[in-house]
């Protein structure tokens, strides 16, 4: 397409998801999960096919150099495909949080006053590689009541066009419109910034994906943004704390999974316990090939580590390396965070129950956590089930992003022949 034909094709993607936004507000929940619960099964189906897809896609990916980590991103295995299937089914049994109202009271005047909790209305999603985001994305968005524009990354086009087709199939069986989920089909990039200028037709842009993707969306877009741009999350561990909790807590916080935006980056240790809590944390990182950089203090307890440098305190590495830096105290300890710290998700390790709450306070992120591992902060772990991101913003919804993070309220009044006096 050259770009005139993009904006057109563009636009009318716009139009037809604005359509489908007004009757997804409608639909009972019944309807939608006959249609998750349908696209599930024709994912299963079509597992054979998905797989020939997807090949075409790793073949591609191969010639054009993509490295092991995206392409193992970028591959549907047998049992990717049956998680996806499984997806679909989990969020088909999540409440349908689309009508529920709240907060009614009446008010002096005789009218009450409540509110109602309703759809975005149509949510452009842009995300990299993983063809999985295709069926979760639709899927939250459906149940939320929302229509959803999809772009997926070019290297997963052949994949993420025959999810499509599954989902379709799910929507025709369920009576609701096609056009409630939309592919879009075409790998140019002028798609992604006329989608990011859309706002007559689109209401929220989610972006999921590195931060260079995240970073152009926030400059583009014209449309409200629901992202992180990135996950440097810190675990303090206080000079009350129960230095075994500590241990656990720093290992699983850092070495249970690298790439992923909650893991812990910078490890802060008050000044009195360094020298209890770093060698025994230090031999278990050591076993489980983590590379250290440390501040100066901790390099004087753990000598044979890299010095670490104002880079480090801002770095999300999203692989097995971890800064230090010993801190005075726990004011010390929020006051790196602050300066350092990307307001996603940070713990502290203490037994000080007003510290504990200190730190509630003052932290400002959107997931603060007491004696727990920062891979806690996750939809599912928070009994919202499936997410579609984490958002670090401070309007509309904050942390992580379920289906009630992909609606907004209303304010509903109930009289009966009230007039103001």
């Amino acid at each position: 397409m050259n770009t005139q034909s993009i904006e057109q094709y563009m636009d009318q993607l716009g139009r037809l998801a604005r359509a489908a936004s007004r009757q997804a507000a409608t639909v009972d929940s019944g309807a939608k999960n006959k249609a998750l619960l349908t696209a599930a099964t024709a994912i299963e189906d079509q597992a054979a096919r998905l797989v020939i897809e997807n090949n075409r896609d790793l073949e591609s990916g191969r010639e054009h150099g993509l490295d092991a980590a995206l392409l193992d991103r970028l591959e549907l295995t047998v049992a990717r495909i049956a998680g996806m299937a499984e997806g679909l089914r989990q969020v088909a049994a999540l409440a349908d949080p689309v009508g529920e109202i709240t907060d009614m009271r009446y008010m002096p005047s005789g009218i009450q006053v409540g509110r109602m909790r309703v759809p975005l209305g149509v949510i452009g999603i842009i995300y990299e590689s993983r063809p999985n985001v295709t069926a979760d994305a639709a899927s939250l968005c459906l149940k939320s009541g929302n229509a959803c524009i999809l772009r997926g990354g070019s290297e997963a086009l052949h994949s993420n066009l025959a999810l499509a087709d599954c989902l379709r199939q799910g929507l025709e069986a369920a009576g609701l419109p096609e056009t409630l989920v939309q592919v879009i089909n075409t790998r140019d990039r002028t798609a992604v910034g006329k989608l990011l200028t859309m706002d007559q037709y689109v209401d929220v842009i989610i972006p999921r994906g590195g931060k260079g993707l995240i970073e152009r969306v926030m400059k583009e877009s014209s449309i409200p943004v629901i992202k992180h741009l990135h996950g440097v999350c810190h675990v303090y561990i206080d000079d009350q704390a129960d230095i075994d909790k500590a241990v656990e807590i720093a290992y699983n916080s850092k070495t249970h999974r690298y790439g992923v935006c909650n893991a812990m980056e910078t490890l802060l240790v008050a000044d009195s316990v360094a020298g209890s809590v770093l060698p025994r944390l230090a031999q278990r990182y050591a076993d489980a090939g983590v590379e250290l950089r440390g501040c100066d203090k901790t390099r004087t307890i753990l000598a044979d580590i890299k010095a670490a440098t104002d880079e480090d305190w801002e770095s999300e590495y999203l692989a097995p390396i971890l800064a230090i830096r010993i801190v005075d105290g726990i004011d010390q300890a929020i006051q790196h965070i602050d300066q350092y710290g990307s307001q996603h998700t940070d713990a502290i390790v203490t037994e000080d129950y007003s510290k504990s709450r200190k730190f509630l306070r003052q932290v400002d992120s959107s997931s603060v956590l007491v004696n727990a591992s920062t891979r806690f902060s996750d939809g599912f772990e928070y009994g919202l089930g499936a997410e579609i991101g984490i958002s670090t913003d401070k309007l509309h919804v904050r942390g992580p992003v379920g289906l009630e993070g992909l609606t907004s309220q209303k304010y509903i009044v109930l009289g009966d022949g009230h007039i103001r006096q």
